[in-house]
């Protein structure tokens, strides 16, 4: 780590991520997790997260944070809202995708997978063939934003599908929330799924979701777990309005401030355009030096771009990633299995000059590795 008054390096990665100072200033008190003024305060936050995705407690919707990372959240929602006799459809177009069928494979609920490649979006079609010849399956789980490689799924038309067939629909909007709009009415969606230290610039430590409280309420006897009981969690907060367990006082106080920073840039639509200047930037700067992308430019999202290695022999992504970690830059090694990927992000408490200075020092690095410029394709 860096000593103290010398800056931290940039992330460019899809979370944790680059966070503001004001943010990280709100980690500096201490809160009693069972004294009211903390609890007014998670419960301001639990409204405010159903704001920034357009709905209330009014509206039958409730936020619910749960101590632990994103991950932990998604396999809440399985061990919570799936019965007993229930069965899921997995669309899977990456780690995260693939991830969702380990934790239901662990936790010993029926299911199956719709895989398509990283570089295919998931299929509705096959969704809806899938769901027409097998009425078992009661759910359908989706990753909105596949981080593997930066592919933007069709959530609302997956949603219609699985609507019109009366399933539940299971969202991991982990990189998108607070960046990309998403009319949860318009796709259908039951149970959301995000973290605060993504598109919201706060900081690990908990994640959350947001529920339709009557289908939460359905799940009445189905957990699974103790402390993945999501439905207990919110009984809990409804109680006392506290966590049924120790909860991450520092990262909630920081998810104040972050949503009070979201709001201040103009909500979802003014922190997704910054990021989008962010992405258009790194394309043009990374064409440039001669870096092809991975996905066709139509399912793209500007969360995080995944690169191919160059053709060059001499390049070694392990060097590159030293060199520019020197320079003060951290980018993201590639998931997949067959092709050599990097990636790098374009979200965070960034902006395009620090996007610029990390194309100088992707410049920069080549060089200094010898690799003639523009990069063979």
């Amino acid at each position: 780590m860096p000593p103290a008054g010398v800056r931290d390096k940039l992330l460019f990665t899809p979370g944790p991520l680059t966070t503001s100072r004001t943010v990280k200033e709100a980690m500096l008190h201490d809160a009693g997790s069972w004294h009211f003024e903390f609890n007014d305060e998670v419960k301001r936050i639990r409204q405010r997260l159903l704001a920034v995705a357009g709905v209330s407690e009014a509206m039958g919707w409730e936020a619910i944070p749960l101590q632990g990372s994103g991950t932990f959240a998604v396999e809440a929602v399985f061990a919570t809202c799936v019965p007993p006799q229930g069965k899921v459809a997995v669309l899977a177009n990456g780690a995260y995708g693939e991830r969702m069928a380990l934790m239901l494979r662990q936790a010993g609920i029926d299911h199956l997978v719709l895989r398509t490649s990283e570089d295919r979006v998931n299929d509705p079609r096959a969704l809806a063939a899938c769901l027409a010849t097998d009425p078992a399956v009661t759910h359908v789980a989706a990753v909105h934003v596949e981080t593997t490689t930066g592919i933007l799924n069709p959530i609302a038309d997956l949603g219609r599908v699985t609507r019109a067939s009366g399933r539940v629909f299971i969202l991991d909007a982990m990189s998108s929330f607070g960046a990309l709009p998403l009319d949860l009415a318009e796709a259908d969606i039951d149970f959301l799924i995000a973290s605060p230290n993504k598109c919201l610039e706060g900081v690990p430590g908990f994640a959350f979701v947001l529920a339709r409280r009557a289908a939460l309420l359905a799940c009445e006897g189905w957990a699974r777990s103790l402390s993945l009981d999501l439905l207990g969690q919110l009984k809990g907060f409804e109680r006392n309005g506290q966590f049924r367990f120790t909860p991450p006082t520092h990262a909630l106080l920081a998810l104040a401030r972050a949503l009070a920073e979201l709001e201040a840039e103009g909500g979802v639509a003014a922190r997704g355009a910054r990021y989008q200047r962010n992405h258009r930037c790194l394309l043009a700067g990374m064409a440039r030096l001669g870096f092809v992308p991975y996905l066709e430019p139509g399912i793209q999202s500007f969360i995080i771009t995944a690169f191919h290695f160059p053709a060059d022999p001499r390049f070694s992504f392990e060097a590159f990633y030293q060199r520019l970690s020197d320079r003060g830059f951290l980018i993201y090694p590639g998931k997949i299995s067959q092709v050599p990927l990097f990636r790098i992000g374009s979200i965070g408490r960034i902006e395009e000059a620090d996007i610029a200075a990390l194309l100088v020092a992707v410049e920069a690095s080549l060089r200094a590795m010898g690799l003639g410029l523009p990069l063979p394709r």
